[in-house]
């Protein structure tokens, strides 16, 4: 079976990719727009690299054969360039969705998020059916709500193409941490300063509570999902919920419980002087968005997540002041 797996080399991407091959029944094809060095055809991962930019290159070519396609290209910044992120997560997925139509690939799995779905004022789980209009107008959950009316669209005019989304928690790794650290903090947030030996108190925004999840918990669902007769939407959580007591134990620091409001109102000043390079629209999200149920997953899938949401977030933790990182060139420490 042959697996094309677009933006293959981030965080998501090589999870993935490890899962596939170390399976061994698959013929892997990992795009991305810059392969990894000296990776053209690997002995240790058996993995054929394609270099392609799903905003611009004819995509047809490089799904063209596959059984399956997971399509997990997204650009989070530049933040300050919507343009940009729209340009390769808007407009590159309904260019793929159109290189899979004419391609007459069969199957399609594209990664949503947590972030899609539309706010809640409650802390009841919700399943896969609640509203996907996102949960605030920053750029990201505007992009996966849209995200998710061009696979509306795409299931409705090809039937034929078997259609699966898969919408994560937060998603962490150890060796995502440099890259994690660069996408939220910036050049503000040397490794040295992340050593959270120097954070004896910890500002937490009043009512934070939100789900994360291990890369290669969601890699193993989405290997799953790309080999098996499975369609429509998964949500993918770690068991736990992260708030204000979870972080003090990981942080092993006082936390200390701050107005949401005021919180979002400082990153934002922060983002619009450029000292930090996430608006405080995001932040505004994550305090509204559902924790989700994941009984669909563990149902039909079989899946059950090897780490905690609690595990997924100390792997980066511990991660970013340590500089970890791979050769893939995303995660370059």
């Amino acid at each position: 079976m042959k697996v094309v797996v677009t933006g293959a080399t981030g965080n998501l991407g090589s999870a993935t990719v490890r899962v596939l091959s170390a399976g061994g029944g698959e013929d892997v094809v990992g795009v991305a727009r810059r392969r990894p060095e000296g990776m053209g055809q690997t002995v240790d991962t058996s993995v054929e690299w394609r270099a392609a930019d799903v905003a611009t290159d004819d995509l047809t070519p490089v799904v063209e054969g596959a059984d399956a396609v997971v399509h997990l290209a997204w650009k989070f910044q530049p933040t300050h360039r919507p343009e940009v992120t729209w340009a390769t997560n808007a407009v590159g997925t309904r260019r793929l969705l159109a290189a899979v139509a004419r391609a007459g690939v069969p199957a399609v799995v594209c990664v949503s998020s947590v972030a899609a779905y539309s706010p809640v004022d409650h802390d009841h789980p919700v399943d896969e059916t609640w509203d996907t209009d996102g949960a605030s107008p920053a750029a990201y959950c505007r992009e996966k709500a849209y995200v998710e009316r061009a696979l509306d669209a795409f299931a409705l005019a090809h039937p034929e193409v078997r259609l699966v989304r898969v919408r994560p928690a937060f998603v962490f790794q150890r060796s995502a941490a440099s890259e994690q650290r660069r996408i939220f903090g910036g050049a503000l947030a040397r490794p040295s300063l992340l050593d959270r030996r120097r954070i004896p108190v910890l500002p937490v925004p009043a009512g934070l509570r939100l789900q994360a999840v291990h890369a290669g918990d969601v890699g193993r669902a989405l290997a799953a999902v790309a080999t098996t007769d499975v369609s429509g939407a998964f949500n993918l959580a770690g068991d736990g919920v992260i708030a204000r007591e979870e972080l003090g134990e990981l942080f092993g620091a006082r936390t200390v419980e701050v107005p949401a409001r005021l919180a979002s109102a400082g990153l934002q000043a922060a983002w619009r002087a450029r000292a930090l390079p996430v608006p405080g629209n995001l932040l505004d999200a994550v305090m509204q968005l559902p924790l989700m149920a994941t009984d669909r997953a563990v149902r039909d899938l079989a899946w059950s997540p090897q780490h905690t949401a609690a595990d997924a977030l100390e792997a980066v933790l511990s991660g970013m002041p340590a500089r970890a990182g791979s050769r893939m060139p995303p995660l370059h420490p």
